[in-house]
Parts: C-alpha cells; structure tokens; sequence
C-alpha cells in the first residue's frame, strides 16, 4: 500500500500520508443523483474515470499550471450536471487544488465564486427546482471556500516549516564555519609563536655546539620543554574543539522540534561541566530530539538539567505516541555506550497516553565536585 502511494503521490507530499487518497472517498456523493436518466450511472463511471487521472496529476504540477488541472475537473463536472445532480462535487475538488497553485486566498476565493455563479447558471437553465438550486449552490460555495482556506492555510504552514529548516541548518553551517574559523585562529596563535621560538632555539643551539656544549644542550632542553607545552595546549585544544556545548544543542533542540511544531521547555542550571560529562549530555540531548522529532508525534517537549556534586541528571520527556515495548536502536544504544563509559546510566519509561520520559544521570568526577562544593560556599 504504502508503495501504491508513494507511485501516486509525489515526494514533496509525504508528509500527507493518505489524505489525498481518502479524500477520493468524496466521490461517493456522485452517486446521490435524483435525476431520472437511464444513462447517469454509466455517464458517472467514464466521468470518474477520467477526474482520477487529472486528479492525480495535478498533484504533481507546481505554480499556475495547476490552474489548468482544476479548470479541468471543474469543466467536467458543467459536462456532468446535465445527467447527474450531484455533480457540483467536481467543482469541490477543482477548488480544493486552488491554493497548491500558490496564488492568492483571496483570488482563489473569487475563483470558486466565479465558478459558483457558472454552477448557478447552468441549473436554472435546466430548470431544476427552486430549492435545490440554493441548496446546490450554498453547499458548493461553502464546502468549496472551507476546503480551499483550509488547504492554503496548509500550505502556508508547510512552507514556514521548510523555510525555518532551511534557517536551521543555515545556522548550523554558519556555526561549523565559525567554529573552523575559530579553530584556525586559534591554533595558529597557539602553534605560530611556539613553532617560532622552536626554530630559535634550535638554531642557537647548533651555533653552539662547537664552541660551549653546555649552552647547547640548555638550548635544547629548552627546546624539549616548550616542546612539551605546546603538546599539551594543543591537547587541551583539541579536547575544547571536541565538546559539543550543551546550551548550544539545547537551542538548536527548539527550534528543531518547534520546526513540527512540538513546543519544548528546557530549564538549566548555570553551572560549567567538565568538557566529557557536558558532551556526553549534549550528544544525549541530540539523538533523544531527533528521535522525538521524527517518531513521537509529540506536541511538548521537556528538558529538564539538575547538576549536584555527587551527579548531574537529564530527563527528557515528551507527550506524543509512546510504544509498548522500546526497541534500543543506534541512537539508543550511542546514548547508552557513552553512558556507560563515564559511569552513568539511561532509563527510558514509556507508557501509552503519558509519552516518553528518558533519565541520563552521570556521576561527577571528584575535582568537578570540589569545584561545585567552592561554588555554592561562594
């Protein structure tokens, strides 16, 4: 089934599911006729017959060229009402396709009641009765106009959702591409003046190898000892480059999750972690959001951090579709590993109607408790 709709539907529009196809159900009030015709039932078939093809299509198109598709449908149901008095449901579909066009919801409105005031036209020239002339009319226009706002103010959504993706991972670039800017700085303040006085030295010390080895070899241990220093700063360096900062992650967190509209709370205490525990919380943080963002069909999110000097706890809850049993996939089992590693543990309570709650907690190491002890006596 699910390849019968991917063959239908284009990609653009996975995020439908089935709507488009359970909307065809809508064709059922076709048969609702009160016409007396020997040939309306038939005529009916070959119609459908023929609005499926476009119908499909025009999902398809972009821009204005889905203008001609709804005209299509449209045309087809003024060909239809002659032998079928429910044909108006064409122009219902042909007004749904409206705003994939991207025109106007304004416009699109004056479309549907141009093409209303046809519908209009052509029952009171075949002469149907009063009532049912308004009725046709009214529901036309009603159903026609809601489906049409509904439908753009779905598109409208869809298209801020794609533009706040593309104002993620923008963000996400320009922060790569600082932080390589930073790193290039950095390690070149660091290195430059090291390298510098490296060849010094070193140089200095060949001079005097000759004439007073002593002062040779000071120069060369000299050398060795800034040597060293440099190993260890660019050490410290690289451990600092490997962090993944937690206030960042928590920031692009929301506006991930705010991207499908999940709202998330998180609430922290401004204290700083050692590199190790606050990269291990913060690569926690990413795959339990991602996970949320793409499985949970939540609507809120919770991240809450509580750091002691014997621990640091992270719980993250949300309230979407929790599973019976949870199956530790990649992600899972990263998150449990680098746990582990440090120490710590995960626990992961799901239960149906009340979401998904995920417990990191990670013990401190005995200088980062010194550290948090001094704190709170300051």
């Amino acid at each position: 089934m699910n390849t019968l709709r991917v063959r239908l539907m284009p990609a653009h529009l996975a995020d439908w599911g089935w709507a488009p196809l359970w909307n065809l159900l809508y064709l059922g009030f076709l048969f609702m006729n009160w016409q007396e015709s020997s040939i309306w039932l038939p005529v009916t078939l070959l119609s459908i017959a023929v609005f499926l093809p476009i119908y499909f299509r025009a999902y398809h198109q972009y821009g204005r060229r889905v203008l001609a598709y709804a005209a299509a449908i449209a045309l087809l149901g003024f060909a239809l009402m002659p032998l079928n008095t429910s044909a108006n449901t064409y122009l219902i579909y042909a007004g749904a396709l409206l705003p994939f066009s991207g025109i106007r919801l304004s416009r699109a409105i004056a479309i549907i009641a141009g093409g209303v005031s046809l519908f209009a036209l052509e029952v009171s020239l075949l002469h149907w009765p009063i009532p049912f002339v308004v009725i046709g009319v009214g529901v036309t226009a009603i159903v026609s106009t809601a489906i049409c706002a509904a439908n753009h103010y779905h598109r409208e959504k869809r298209l801020r959702q794609a533009e706040l993706k593309l104002s993620h991972d923008e963000v996400r670039r320009l922060a790569a591409l600082a932080e390589r800017e930073r790193i290039g700085r950095d390690l070149h303040d660091l290195l430059g003046h090291t390298l510098s006085l490296i060849t010094l030295k070193s140089e200095l010390a060949a001079r005097l190898f000759d004439r007073d080895p002593l002062a040779a070899r000071r120069e060369i241990l000299d050398v060795e000892r800034v040597a060293r220093d440099a190993l260890g700063q660019v050490r410290r360096a690289v451990t600092g480059i490997r962090t993944a900062g937690l206030a960042a992650e928590l920031a692009s967190a929301r506006l991930l999750l705010e991207s499908s509209d999940v709202r998330l709370d998180y609430g922290s205490v401004e204290v700083a972690l050692p590199p190790e525990i606050e990269t291990v919380l913060a690569l926690t943080v990413r795959e339990a959001v991602t996970n949320i963002q793409r499985h949970a069909r939540a609507s809120a999110a919770r991240i809450e951090l509580s750091v002691c000097s014997e621990k640091a706890l992270l719980v993250i809850a949300d309230d979407g579709r929790a599973a019976k049993v949870v199956v530790p996939g990649n992600g899972l089992n990263g998150m449990r590993e680098r746990l582990q590693m440090l120490g710590g543990h995960l626990e992961i309570e799901s239960v149906r109607g009340q979401g998904t709650r995920l417990v990191a907690d990670l013990p401190m190491p005995p200088e980062a408790s010194f550290a948090l002890a001094r704190s709170a006596q300051v």
